[in-house]
């Protein structure tokens, strides 16, 4: 389903007088804020509008993020003669979300060779030969997506990051591509489903070398609906912005060096150790979290390298005794985050701890005296539909950090039981704040038009609110320091 959001920000031009003394020595420049928050002019028209058959045109690339001036590989299979590849980069711009940054010419197109299940983990591959290589020098660090346009009328998406070189001073936005792959069932398997049917027979480990399946997520895993929303609203604020993917999360131990806050979206479910561990690292030396969905942190996946290239195999098998991983490197088998010999529950670093699915309910407000609520709700108030459809709440069975206060504490009722979803918000020593949505909707409510709130307007209004005030007190620094958290549990009645 595809989600948009219209946004533009103004820049204001002030003059001052000359200062009649010496000024003191200026502080070191801040970042520059992403290109889209400079209400740059989008390009209309980005949108696939022709999908085509199954595997008329789909396709590739050789990592899931590059650094501007990197060179990309892409792979392509395609029933056209010839093809086009267009890059669009995608943010906040005037009249569109996306911004055409560069385009091939002609390239001959040919039908790849058919998908590959490997044997014993039931992994697809598509083993194909490039087809062409993309330029990235002098792209801005972002969110891209890719199209591929057939001449027989075909398109479908190919996503790719352009990193940020340095995250000093930026707040981070994360794209959860080991998410998305988990749930890709291009050529019949996920982490979730095989062919027959039958769950017991799904992938143990799933590759980046394919493509992401075209219903559903038109080549672009779940960047569109979980994602763009949010890049498009905090781009609009001209705050300074950091890109990568949870791939380099896990890769690189001094990505978040620097960083003011880390940001994960909709649904960011599937994390290795390297991930969990650099996250924490970071918030114990004050850099902020903003948790922006309802499952995150929950099940523990491992890397391995293919012929592509490095960790571009994700392994999960959702079982420690099935993982032969248990006999010669335990901590790092592979069943839920949760769960036994090893459990390390989510709730450490995200303060609230998942609980079911589905349910589709109101986020209703539990604290209007916090800081990220005041004024813009009052208690009681009902924010339409935005609960689902995974969600979380303080679980006190498990490790929970405190002081911790719940900001909507929401009824809901899943799997026949009644049950409450928490936003939540504690603060460290370290002076980091961390921010817990507890609910998938959160980033459709920055959507005018989100269908889960029944585009009410009062939901848009109160969702962009708090979280213009969360990233902006972010991108200052050690939130804690100045708005320390106020434990609220007893008064809720949460023990």
């Amino acid at each position: 389903m595809k989600r948009t959001l219209l946004a533009a920000v103004a820049l204001l031009l002030s003059a001052c007088t000359a200062p009649t003394v010496a000024p003191p020595p200026a502080p070191p420049p801040a970042p520059a804020p992403a290109p889209g928050a400079a209400a740059e002019q989008g390009t209309p028209g980005w949108e696939i509008t022709h999908p085509g058959r199954e595997h008329a045109i789909e396709g590739y690339a050789d990592r899931t993020s590059a650094l501007p001036g990197d060179t990309v590989r892409l792979f392509v299979s395609t029933t056209a003669a010839r093809f086009t590849v267009t890059a669009f980069r995608m943010g906040s711009y005037t009249g569109s979300a996306a911004r055409q940054t560069w385009q091939s010419g002609p390239v001959p197109g040919r039908v790849q060779a058919p998908a590959v299940v490997q044997p014993p983990t039931s992994t697809v591959v598509a083993p194909w030969q490039p087809s062409l290589e993309v330029p990235t020098t002098g792209w801005a660090p972002g969110d891209y997506l890719l199209r591929l346009d057939g001449d027989n009328q075909a398109q479908q998406y190919v996503p790719l990051t352009v990193r940020t070189p340095s995250n000093a001073g930026r707040i981070v936005l994360v794209n959860a591509v080991t998410t998305w792959q988990a749930y890709n069932r291009w050529g019949g398997y996920s982490l979730y489903d095989s062919p027959s049917g039958r769950k017991a027979e799904r992938s143990r480990a799933v590759s980046f070398d394919r493509p992401y399946q075209a219903r559903d997520m038109q080549g672009a895993g779940d960047f569109s609906y979980f994602e763009l929303p949010m890049v498009r609203f905090a781009e609009s604020l001209g705050l300074p912005l950091g890109y990568a993917t949870d791939v380099d999360l896990h890769a690189d131990p001094h990505l978040l060096d620097g960083a003011r806050a880390v940001v994960t979206l909709g649904h960011d479910e599937y994390w290795s150790s390297a991930m969990r561990a650099n996250v924490t690292a970071a918030r114990d030396r004050g850099v902020n979290l903003a948790f922006l969905g309802g499952n995150e942190i929950y099940r523990h996946i491992r890397f391995a390298p293919t012929a592509v290239g490095a960790d571009r195999l994700e392994i999960d098998y959702k079982s420690f005794t099935e993982d032969p991983a248990h006999l010669t490197d335990p901590m790092e088998a592979t069943p839920e985050w949760r769960s036994p010999p090893f459990p390390r529950p989510e709730s450490v670093l995200l303060g609230n701890y998942y609980q079911c699915n589905p349910v589709h309910a109101d986020l209703v407000t539990a604290n209007e005296q916090n800081w990220l609520l005041s004024g813009i709700v009052h208690n009681g108030q009902h924010l339409r539909g935005l609960v689902g459809n995974e969600y979380e709440r303080v679980d006190l069975s498990v490790p929970t950090p405190r002081p911790i206060e719940v900001l909507f504490h929401s009824p809901v009722t899943c799997g026949g039981k009644p049950d409450f979803a928490d936003a939540t918000y504690y603060t460290t020593a370290s002076g980091a704040a961390v921010f817990s949505a507890g609910t998938q909707y959160w980033i459709c409510g920055l959507d005018p038009g989100c269908p889960e709130s029944g585009a009410d307007p009062a939901v848009h209004t109160a969702v962009t609110a708090i979280t213009t005030r969360l990233l902006r007190a972010f991108a200052d620094g050690p939130t804690g320091t100045t708005h320390p958290a106020t434990d609220n549990l007893a008064a809720l009645g949460v023990h």
